[in-house]
C-alpha cells in the first residue's frame, strides 16, 4: 500500500469547494531519463539533435560566445551529414528510430510490468535529455496522472556531468515553471553494486560462449570525457576504472589480457586515457589476433555502440592486422537486466512505498 501525506484522497474531494479544480488521486511517478537521438537521420534532424545536444554547457563548457559560432557555423554545417550517415547505418528501419529509443522504450515497458503487480499506483513514464520523447513531456504525463512524488531515474550506471547531471538539471530547470512542485528523488549511480557486476560478467560470459574462438584480451571502453573533468573534480574516470576492474575480478581474467579505455572523443584538447582506437589499433599491430570489447558505461546500444565500437572497432582491427574481433552487447532489455534496474527503482522508492 503507498503511503501518503495528505489525508484521503476520498474526504478531500468530499470537501472541495464546488468551484475547485478536480483533484486526482495521489500517485508516485517513475521517470526513466537516457540520453537521446534524432527523430530521423536526415540532416535537419541531426542537425536539430546535435545543435541541441551541444549547446549543452554540461557537455561542452566552452564560452559561448566562443563555441556557439564555431557550432551554428562549420560544425552543424558539416557534422550532421557524418553523423547522420553513422544513424543509417544502425537505424531500426522497422520501427523508424534509433536503438538507444527502442531499447529505452522497451526498459520501461517492462519494467513497468515488474510493477504493475504489485504497485498498481506507480506510473512510469521514459523521457530522453534531448530529443523526443523530452523530459518536459515525461514529467507533464506523471503529474496530470496525479503524481505527487516523483522519481528521476538517469539512466547511468557510471556518474558523469555531461549524462547523470544534466538530466537532472534538466528536470530541476522543469520544475522551476511548476506552480505545485511534485517532491522529487534523483537516483544514484550503481557502477560498483555486486548485482550490477554480477549481470555484466554473466552477459560478458555468455557471448564469449557463443564464439567460436578464445580472445586473448577483453576491452572495456567507456564514453570519454575532457581530461579536465576530472580535474575538476568529476568522478566518471574513477567509477568507470572500477565498474571494468570489479568485473575483471568477477570473471577471474588475467589483468594483463583486460584493457580499460575511452571512447568518442571530441575536439583537440586531452581527454581521458587510453584511447580506444588507438588502442584496438596499437594491439592488433602488436600481435593481437583475437579481441572482444564491451561497453559497460552504455545501458542501451547506441550509435556509439553499434557504429563505433561494432562497426569501426572490427575496422581498425582488421586492418591493423587483427583476425578475430567480438562485439559484446550491452545489457538492453535481458531480462536479467531488467530484474536488476527494478531492484535499483524499488530501493530508491523506500519510505514512499
Amino acid at each position: 500500500m503507498l503511503n501518503n501525506d495528505i489525508s484521503d484522497n476520498h474526504d478531500q474531494k468530499e470537501n472541495l469547494p464546488k468551484s475547485h479544480p478536480p483533484v486526482k488521486a495521489q500517485k508516485i511517478g517513475v521517470l526513466l531519463l537516457n540520453l537521446g537521438t534524432p527523430d530521423a537521420t536526415d540532416y535537419f534532424s541531426v542537425r536539430k539533435y546535435l545543435s541541441e545536444f551541444l549547446s549543452d554547457k554540461r557537455v561542452i563548457d566552452y564560452p559561448s560566445w566562443f563555441w556557439q559560432p564555431l557550432l551554428q557555423g562549420i560544425i552543424l554545417t558539416s557534422r550532421p551529414f557524418r553523423s547522420g550517415a553513422a544513424y543509417k547505418s544502425i537505424w531500426n528501419n522497422e520501427n523508424n528510430e534509433s536503438p538507444l529509443k527502442t531499447y529505452t522504450r522497451n526498459q520501461y515497458e517492462k519494467i513497468k510490468s515488474e510493477f504493475e503487480a504489485i504497485y498498481p499506483d506507480i506510473i512510469f513514464e521514459w523521457g530522453m535529455r534531448y530529443g523526443n520523447p523530452s523530459t518536459q513531456k515525461g514529467i507533464e504525463s506523471l503529474r496530470q496522472q496525479g503524481c505527487t512524488k516523483i522519481l528521476c531515474f538517469a539512466l547511468y550506471p557510471q556518474y558523469g556531468s555531461p549524462t547523470t547531471a544534466t538530466a537532472y538539471d534538466k528536470t530541476f530547470d522543469i520544475l522551476k515553471k511548476i506552480q505545485w512542485q511534485p517532491a522529487i528523488r534523483t537516483a544514484p549511480p550503481w557502477y560498483d553494486d555486486p548485482g550490477y557486476i554480477s549481470v555484466l560478467a554473466k552477459s560478458i560470459t555468455r557471448h564469449l560462449d557463443t564464439l567460436d574462438f578464445e580472445p586473448e584480451v577483453i576491452m572495456t571502453s567507456f564514453h570519454g570525457l575532457p581530461q579536465r573533468y576530472l580535474s575538476k573534480g568529476d568522478p566518471y574516470h574513477c567509477m568507470c576504472q572500477k565498474t571494468s576492474r570489479l568485473v575483471q575480478e568477477k570473471l577471474n581474467w588475467p589483468k594483463d589480457k583486460w584493457i580499460t579505455t575511452f571512447q568518442s572523443r571530441f575536439g583537440p584538447e586531452k581527454w581521458l586515457q587510453p584511447y580506444t582506437d588507438e588502442t584496438i589499433e596499437k594491439i592488433a599491430k602488436d600481435g593481437v589476433k583475437s579481441m572482444a570489447i564491451v561497453s559497460p558505461a552504455f545501458v542501451s546500444e547506441c550509435i556509439e555502440t553499434l557504429e563505433e565500437i561494432e562497426m569501426e572497432g572490427e575496422e581498425i582491427f582488421h586492418e591493423a592486422g587483427g583476425k578475430n574481433y567480438a562485439y559484446i552487447p550491452c545489457l538492453n532489455d535481458s531480462d536479467d537486466h531488467i530484474k536488476l534496474l527494478s531492484n535499483y527503482i524499488r530501493n530508491e522508492l523506500a519510505g514512499w512505498i
